[in-house]
């Protein structure tokens, strides 16, 4: 059986779950380190250095931000890619990888998948 964390707002997470941490989907890592039990690895930038490492449960409730909703419904997952799309930190490559591990099913609104990604894209440059 998988070791869990309870979030701050009461989801219990597994390393195997998905959830909103920041505005943004995280997996659960655990560590084994001196200084920190386990770190929050962002869905599409994990394994980059971009891991967020929290020496225990109540490091992560000092952190916890209005933006952090834990697990989310299939359909909310669907509602956080549609905001994505317009969002310009997130590029068309990493809106279409996030789709593929959410769980959740969904389809770009405007159904276009010939284009190069990126913020010139959404300008029309």
């Amino acid at each position: 059986m998988s070791q869990t964390l309870e979030l701050p707002n009461g989801d219990v997470v597994s390393p195997d779950d998905v959830f909103c941490y920041n505005d943004y989907p995280y997996r659960l890592v655990w560590l084994d380190d001196d200084t920190h039990e386990f770190a929050l690895s962002p869905l599409y930038w994990g394994d980059s250095g971009m891991d967020i490492p929290f020496r225990d449960r109540e490091a992560l409730v000092d952190q916890w931000e209005v933006d952090s909703q834990g697990q989310m419904t299939a359909e909310e997952w669907a509602d956080w890619l549609d905001d994505a799309t317009t969002d310009p930190r997130y590029s068309d490559d990493e809106i279409t990888s996030l789709a593929a591990e959410l769980p959740t099913e969904w389809d770009s609104e405007d159904g276009s998948s010939d284009s190069s990604g990126g913020l010139l894209d959404r300008l029309g440059l």
